[in-house]
């Protein structure tokens, strides 16, 4: 099958060859191959100036990124075989790292399948969708993972809001099998009731798995503050690892209930306590009512989701932790976390520096986490990393 060209203009074509998989608007040749010729999620070739093919792409014309390459083989489609081989390739790569099947199956680009999540629980698969390249094989997608991995269901969490910026609608479903009441997953032997149909982007963030398990090393024996707890992956795993009292912080009280059914499913909901509400007037009043903790966990959501969103959400990192700080004993573990790609690793350090010093403390850095092996790296694409983990103590200054 012939595809037709996308022409980049003189000198847009090396970023491509060194690696990276995005081709923005501006990068266009517009002379020789208007955007208008194209329909939003067409496969393209994609020509450098001279006319040299640089590989296989789906465009969309009404979008800042215009294509997305999917194969630097010219001669290859995105279709159900090529979704299949990538698959397969993704599979052994999560197999060789997990003895059991609870893990990101396909993160995007890092995975060769830009614009494709797909988290495994078990025989349940979550699948979102998030450009219109990847919308028009949808059928292609459920063949391909129902050969591959033979699932009992495969629900579509179609509802990102990236998905506005491709000019495609929202909604969620489940399009294979039928999803059981409850779907388990077990993550550092801790297990937990997921909300595959109504919890938050999958249902799950696997992404924090690692530094989770390194976390409990701090925990034992510890009175410990989890903030944006969401279903309690940090706090109830910290309550199995030894915590004395665990307090879980949400703004949303469905997932404080299944904060809750997940401590008893662990034996350990006595220890773990729920408080409702927003998290920065929550640890004010936790201040003002003098409470203080061992181990304070702050993993909020993407508070910079995009450039211009910068200033406000740096300013709410600083906020945020150092509320954090000032519930700490004198010798206390701070553990914060950025999942916000335009905070910078060494800015949110700095930022945690300076909270320190303003509340009169000093800190020690422990250990610098990122995401897990299965949210692999492109090393082309800064876009692909994005957690930030740092654990620090937290001293009196001298």
């Amino acid at each position: 099958m012939s595809l037709p060209v996308l022409k980049l203009k003189k000198n847009e074509g090396r970023r491509i060859q060194s690696g990276h998989l995005w081709v923005y608007s501006n990068e266009i040749d517009t002379h020789v191959t208007p955007l208008s010729g194209f329909e939003p999620g067409q496969q393209v070739q994609m020509q450098d100036a001279g006319g040299k093919a640089l590989g296989n792409a789906y465009i969309n014309p009404h979008s800042l990124i215009c294509a997305r390459l999917f194969s630097r083989d010219p001669g290859v489609l995105l279709d159900r075989s090529l979704i299949v081989h990538r698959l397969n390739i993704a599979l052994a790569l999560r197999e060789r790292l997990f003895d059991k099947p609870y893990y990101r199956l396909i993160y995007g680009e890092a995975d060769e399948l830009p614009g494709l999540v797909v988290d495994r629980f078990g025989d349940v698969l979550a699948v979102q969708i998030t450009t219109a390249g990847m919308e028009e094989v949808k059928k292609e997608i459920v063949a391909a993972l129902e050969k591959v991995l033979q699932p009992v269901a495969i629900v579509l969490r179609n509802d990102a809001s990236m998905r506005e910026m491709e000019g495609l609608t929202n909604y969620t479903e489940t399009v294979s099998g039928k999803l059981p009441e409850q779907v388990f997953i077990q993550e550092n032997s801790t297990r937990f009731s997921v909300p595959v149909l109504d919890g938050q982007k999958t249902g799950w963030f696997f992404d924090h798995r690692m530094n989770r398990a390194r976390m409990q090393h701090y925990v034992s024996g510890q009175r410990v503050l989890d903030v944006f707890s969401y279903v309690g992956g940090w706090g109830v795993q910290a309550a199995q690892a030894g915590a004395s009292e665990v307090v879980c912080v949400d703004s949303s009280a469905s997932a404080l209930l299944q904060v809750q059914s997940n401590a008893a499913l662990n034996g350990v909901d006595k220890k773990v306590t729920a408080i409702e509400g927003d998290a920065f007037e929550v640890l004010r009043q936790l201040r003002d009512h003098r409470q203080r903790f061992d181990v304070v966990i702050v993993d909020p959501p993407a508070f910079i989701k995009r450039k211009k969103d910068i200033a406000s959400g740096t300013e709410a990192y600083r906020r945020i932790n150092q509320l954090a700080m000032r519930l700490l004993e004198r010798d206390g573990i701070l553990i914060s976390a950025s999942c916000s790609h335009h905070m910078e690793a060494q800015r949110l350090l700095g930022l945690l520096q300076k909270n320190a010093r303003h509340v009169d403390r000093s800190m020690q850095l422990l250990e610098q986490g990122h995401q897990g092996p299965d949210h692999p790296i492109h090393p082309a694409i800064p876009e692909t990393a994005y957690i930030k983990c740092y654990t620090m103590r937290v001293l009196p200054a001298r």
